[in-house]
């Protein structure tokens, strides 16, 4: 049973969020604020925060800032449709994943367990993957380079891992969507694009000529050993 952390300034949203997580089989916990937030996460240790971006105080970006300072806790953002903005700024601060009001609570908790399942415990499995002066460790989820930590995002990690394990291989934004993040996407988001960046920024010597992370453009992007 995984702790899901709800954070919405609406109780309505709350209420019907935390009830959709427990049919789930979910502990779900409630905020209505971002201090309240805070206190919850440090207090509570939860598995996943579903995290409202218009909130009372500290809105849900300064509070994902927050978390991803200290942290590689999964961050599912909600985000009024319509708001891209906030959405690419949420995954560029290390969201997760993000869903637009008004949402589905079906939806919501597929997204839940896509990403719980891919930031839950190691796999019983000692794999590593080396390439360049890159090493991943799939049993410990560790990145480094040359032998210093890289802090990835759950979500990031399973990107890298998807593509270092397939080495060469090309791979469009909608198969990346799916078998990273579990689902298909409507629309072409930007989520993928956002994580690729982010990866690059970690991983590559210049950021801005990638030698493993290759984009082929009009394409999709593969990972060159």
């Amino acid at each position: 049973m995984a702790t899901v952390l709800v954070v919405d300034d609406e109780p309505i949203v709350r209420d019907v969020v935390v009830r959709y997580l427990a049919l789930e089989g979910h502990r779900a916990l409630e905020a209505a604020d971002g201090d309240a937030a805070r206190f919850a996460i440090e207090c509570s240790k939860p598995d996943l925060v579903v995290l409202d971006v218009m909130l009372p105080g500290t809105d849900g970006l300064e509070l994902c800032r927050w978390i991803r300072s200290s942290s590689e806790l999964p961050v599912i953002m909600l985000t009024a449709r319509g708001e891209e903005a906030d959405r690419i700024v949420g995954l560029e601060l290390g969201a997760d994943d993000y869903v637009t009001k008004p949402f589905s609570p079906r939806e919501l908790a597929a997204r839940v367990r896509s990403v719980l399942r891919r930031s839950g415990r190691a796999p019983a499995t000692d794999e590593r993957i080396v390439f360049g002066d890159v090493v991943l460790d799939r049993a410990t989820r560790d990145a480094s380079k040359r032998g210093v930590e890289i802090r990835l995002t759950a979500k990031e990690f399973d990107l890298l891992w998807f593509l270092a394990s397939h080495p060469r291989r090309v791979f469009s934004r909608d198969q990346l969507m799916a078998s990273v993040w579990g689902y298909r996407a409507a629309l072409d988001t930007g989520t993928v694009t956002v994580h690729i960046r982010r990866i690059r920024e970690k991983i590559e010597d210049e950021p801005s000529n990638p030698t493993h992370l290759e984009t082929l453009w009009g394409v999709g992007y593969r990972l060159t050993p």
